[in-house]
């Protein structure tokens, strides 16, 4: 990139930091002279932004899943050299007229010439082409013989016979898509056909003399399904010639049958079928008439009739070795076999398209199909610059700057801003979809803003996602972890959210300035029940303890008579009401000290003291409130979801004010059937000043005594 560049930019200052204005074709022309320090953003993810995901990707020139500065300037350069007037760019509109193509240059020529082609391939009629055409691909090559992707289809072919192989082809080793729909043949398919037909064709030609005739292959399926057992046979039919006493334990034995003979037998066949194939006698033959293992009779009656020659008596191990070694050339031929695929049309068919020999006649058909690959990428290259056309400017303004952010126009959202929450009476419109919760833990806190982290889930869509929405306005209110709320997207779809984690910071100044009092109130109230629960523990466990070590009751005596009562001792009660009364004393006396001394102050010095003391309590929270506010900045929230954020985006108090809308109702007077009566307005407010003056007379009282003690 050039670093200084003699191109004269308009800056701005928004969000805390300077940012160029891109407000014209020139300015996007001259984008590749841009000092990328200058840039806001140097990078963001293609995915989980507010723009159309495919335009995303016609951006992401190198396809890593993100969009950098060369990227944006590599588009930048592609769109302006296609277009006339580069200022149409910034109009985002989603159709174009073929006359605002470039004819100077080879792209903008290109894309006319596609462009119009699109059309005529659509049957339509003018000079304005949008995305809605160029978006079914198939339509747009729908009835055309050649478009460039190398894929043949029969309307392609030039006589009959080629349609012809073209159609055996798809039948035997399946199919490619065309462009056009539908399904079509390859170079790769074509090769392969002609070399399955040739090696198929070999084969055939290739068979021996069959040993048994049309018999052979019923006899070499038998013969293989008993070749293992016959085999075990002869052998166990040796050892029990060496070893007659060990004859019978090389049979079938008698505990087999015993253990299944009480069930279905049809249904062991299996079992059965591991004996061995005939009785065990020591010699090493099978009688043709001897009755074999029943699961391997069929197979043994076949061999026999087809394979054994007639007066022989018996199968032994020579002539079961002679029928293999008839049936091996047989064998060995079959299992050299070749060229498969092609077996279901046939030998003469196969020998017919070997004939015809149309194989180079089909692959030129592809080379002539490959030839308007150019022209075919070219109208892929006008989808992708209708896509680029339309989004390209909106990329800017939230790449380079991020004007759409900092809009006064509340229906311009930035790309990352995904919808609006609303929740405790309030409508949240910073929410942003959370794409790694482990990096929002670590760089939430930073931004210095008051967030709610919520789960959503719809029934429309599987799963659930995550939302980090910013409070801006009001106060804390009702907002806990646990609370429900109703998230909005950008596509209006509704969804079910609930606060999984909130990030505590100040919210505005007036929330900070009542923040001490909650707090204090919130102390007060922990204290009190933590007080109350202890005594309610100790009261519950004493009069446990005196039920348990109670002795038991003696039957009462008729003449027994009762206890006297014990006499009140005002004595023992003395100590007692001499420190309530000087309690109390001194109570009153401190009031009366207070009340003293603010009844000789003038009405001007109360004022003075009240809005001293409140100070005193509220001051420290308000400042460093505004502090934090004055700091809250969008850029750790974009840098956890994966962005590359090279500028400060921070949030005023004032615009932080026009993220966030509180319900306002209308000033009316109604009356709440419900309500309690209680004390009219004047005296409840009467109360109020009362208890705000014995709590900063208390606090000057507490500070001037503290003062003292310094001196």
């Amino acid at each position: 990139m050039v670093d200084k560049s003699k191109y004269r930019w308009e800056f701005s200052n928004i969000g805390g930091a300077s940012r160029v204005r891109i407000k014209s074709g020139e300015d996007i022309a001259h984008l590749r002279e841009l000092d990328p320090t200058m840039w806001t953003v140097l990078s963001c993810p293609v995915q989980g932004l507010e723009i159309d995901s495919a335009s995303l990707a016609c951006i992401d020139t190198d396809g890593d899943g993100k969009i950098r500065v060369n990227d944006v300037v590599n588009t930048a350069d592609w769109a302006v050299s296609a277009l006339s007037n580069a200022d149409k760019l910034l109009e985002g509109a989603s159709s174009i007229a073929i006359s605002e193509f470039n004819p100077e240059t080879e792209t903008g020529r290109k894309l006319a010439s596609s462009a119009r082609e699109i059309l005529q391939n659509l049957g339509r009629e003018g000079d304005i082409i949008s995305l809605s055409d160029t978006a079914d691909r198939v339509a747009i090559f729908a009835g055309t013989k050649f478009n460039g992707d190398g894929v043949i289809i029969e309307a392609a072919a030039e006589n009959d016979e080629e349609k012809a192989a073209i159609a055996a082809i798809k039948a035997t080793l399946g199919t490619v898509k065309d462009r056009s729909g539908e399904d079509g043949v390859n170079s790769d398919l074509i090769e392969a056909f002609y070399k399955a037909l040739a090696d198929y064709s070999a084969w055939c030609s290739a068979k021996p003399e069959l040993p048994y005739g049309d018999d052979t292959e019923a006899v070499l399926s038998a013969y293989q399904s008993l070749d293992a057992k016959v085999r075990d046979f002869f052998v166990r039919s040796k050892v029990a010639a060496f070893s007659p006493d060990n004859a019978s334990r090389l049979d079938v034995q008698t505990a087999w049958i015993e253990a299944i003979a009480g069930s279905d037998l049809s249904s062991r066949l299996d079992e059965i079928a591991a004996y061995p194939v005939a009785r065990i006698t020591g010699k090493a033959e099978i009688p043709v008439d001897a009755a074999v293992n029943p699961a391997w009779a069929a197979s043994f009656a076949t061999l026999t009739k087809l394979a054994v020659p007639e007066g022989v008596a018996a199968v032994d191990e020579t002539l079961w070795n002679e029928i293999g070694a008839k049936l091996a050339p047989y064998i060995a031929w079959k299992a050299a076999k070749a060229g498969a695929a092609v077996e279901s049309l046939g030998i003469e068919a196969v020998n017919s398209f070997l004939a015809a020999d149309l194989k180079q006649s089909l692959l030129d058909l592809v080379a002539k199909d490959l030839a308007l690959k150019e022209e075919a990428e070219n109208i892929d290259k006008v989808d992708k610059f209708l896509h680029v056309y339309r989004d390209f400017y909106r990329l800017l303004k939230n790449f380079v700057t991020l004007e759409d952010f900092y809009s006064k126009d509340k229906d311009a959202k930035a790309i990352f801003q995904s919808g609006t929450l609303i929740i405790d009476q309030r409508a949240c419109h910073f929410c942003m979809n959370v794409a790694d919760m482990g990096k929002h833990n670590t760089m939430a806190p930073a931004s210095g803003m008051y967030l709610v982290y919520c789960d959503c889930t719809t029934k429309t869509k599987p799963g659930k996602i995550t939302i980090v929405a910013a409070v801006t306005v009001g106060d804390i209110g009702d907002l806990v972890v646990g609370k429900n709320a109703v998230y909005y997207d950008n596509q209006g779809l509704e969804w079910d959210a609930v606060i999984t984690k909130i990030v505590d910071n100040p919210i505005s100044i007036s929330q900070s300035f009542w923040s001490p009092y909650r707090r204090m109130s919130e102390a007060v109230q922990n204290l009190i029940n933590k007080s109350a629960a202890e005594k309610d523990a100790k009261i519950m466990k004493d009069a446990t303890d005196k039920i348990n070590a109670a002795p038991a009751a003696a039957p009462a005596s008729p003449d027994a008579k009762p206890a006297p009562a014990q006499p009140f001792d005002i004595a023992k009660f003395a100590g007692i009401f001499a420190a309530i009364g000087m309690a109390f004393g001194m109570i009153g006396s401190a009031l009366a000290s207070l009340v003293k001394g603010f009844v000789a102050l003038s009405w001007w010095q109360v004022i003075l003291v009240f809005v001293a003391i409140l100070l005193v309590i509220s001051g420290p929270a308000m400042v460093l409130a505004w502090m934090k506010l004055r700091k809250r900045n969008i850029a750790p929230l974009l840098n956890a979801n994966g962005w590359a954020v090279n500028a400060s985006a921070k949030i005023s108090i004032s615009f932080g004010e026009t993220l966030t809308d509180i319900a306002k109702f209308p000033k009316l007077k109604l009356k709440d059937p419900y309500a309690k009566k209680g004390l009219p307005v004047w005296a409840r407010i009467l109360i109020w000043l009362l208890v705000i003056a014995v709590l900063a007379a208390g606090a000057a009282a507490a500070y001037f005594f503290w003062l003292k003690d310094m001196i």
